[in-house]
């Protein structure tokens, strides 16, 4: 796995574009990820970092099996304050059952009810999706906050969609290494081409 790091310039009118519609921003990201401009994109996971916007300094994380190809950036005047940082993520021997680590989650928590899927607005609701989503994905949540909560209006195609955004922080506890590995690979539930599902973890 890969981890890339990009420091937008708010200068930029492309940069701001991306920043304020997640859509494109996910089409912008995707472009690293394709053969050429007629390829499907290989799967990714991306977040803007909390924090970031179109008039601060922005940071957009992705995260992919492969590494990127980001050439393409240097096309854009301006659209990148720094060099791109990418470095290897090496998860094998690292995660195990027991262990402890600080995260951050920036999710979609939903629920679906009579086929229809609905956005979670409440905290107490959010956090109990959390917790659920660890049983289901091999840890146990020790500790969490809701740190920011809003509702993402993008479009999708020719339609308009809203995305209720949740970023939780705290302590997770492994329980089954091996799902515990692979949503750190594949992210956790929904919207995770606008932006949401990457977990971050880091020794606790």
């Amino acid at each position: 796995m890969y981890l890339t790091r990009l420091t937008l310039d708010p200068r930029s009118a492309q940069a701001r574009r991306d920043l304020s519609d997640a859509y494109e921003m996910h089409r912008t990201l995707a472009r690293a990820f394709a053969a050429d401009e007629h390829s499907a994109p290989l799967r990714f996971l991306w977040r803007l970092e909390a924090g970031s916007g179109a008039w601060t300094t922005p940071i957009v994380l992705v995260q992919a099996a492969t590494e990127g190809n980001w050439a393409f950036l240097d096309a854009m005047p301006n659209y990148l304050r720094h060099s791109v940082e990418s470095k290897r993520l090496a998860f094998e021997g690292v995660v195990g059952s027991g262990r402890r680590y600080r995260f951050r989650l920036l999710a979609n928590p939903t629920v679906t009810r009579l086929g229809k899927r609905y956005g979670l607005v409440g905290e107490a609701e959010q956090l109990s999706w959390l917790g659920r989503q660890g049983e289901r994905h091999g840890f146990s949540v020790e500790g969490a906050l809701v740190t920011s909560s809003d509702l993402l209006s993008s479009r999708k195609g020719e339609g308009r969609i809203q995305i209720q955004r949740v970023c939780f922080e705290g302590a997770l506890r492994v329980e089954r290494a091996e799902d515990f590995s692979r949503a750190l690979v594949a992210g956790i539930g929904p919207a995770k081409a606008f932006g949401c599902g990457l977990l971050s973890v880091a020794p606790g």
